[in-house]
């Protein structure tokens, strides 16, 4: 008799969540923009919930003057999949405080979505999950 009990369920794509304030995806690589808040992540393969290795994943954020230059860093998954950035606090400018990202594999399709920071966190994660192309 088999037993589902400790089966992992499929990992269901991330919703797109549109374009944000990316213009272009060409933010420098670099994993820290400040110091504040600590944002890790994971981005897995829909379906098999596999690492994806090498996926480029651009953030951007507001500061106190808006989106500028410096609010802006990308960085690369590791084996497991895994990513860090380090910045400042989002700003807040009417809406709850939040990082854009983008993700970019060439055998995926691109992602647009954003983490919401919980007033009052230094650090988070979030989980971002792409659909494989055909």
């Amino acid at each position: 008799m088999l037993s589902d009990v400790g089966a992992q369920r499929p990992c269901k794509p991330t919703p797109n969540d549109g374009a944000g304030p990316f213009t272009r995806l060409d933010a420098p690589l670099r994993s820290k923009i400040g110091a504040g808040h600590v944002l890790q992540g994971r981005v897995l393969r829909a379906g098999d919930c596999a690492p994806v290795r090498g996926a480029l994943v651009y953030l951007w954020q507001a500061g106190p003057n808006g989106y500028g230059p410096r609010g802006r860093g990308s960085v690369k998954t590791d084996r497991q999949g895994r990513f860090r950035f380090v910045g400042p606090v989002p700003a807040s400018y009417g809406r709850a405080p939040h990082i854009h990202i983008a993700v970019v594999h060439a055998d995926y399709e691109e992602l647009l979505t954003r983490y919401v920071v919980r007033r009052g966190t230094r650090s988070g994660r979030i989980t971002i999950v792409l659909t494989p192309l055909l």
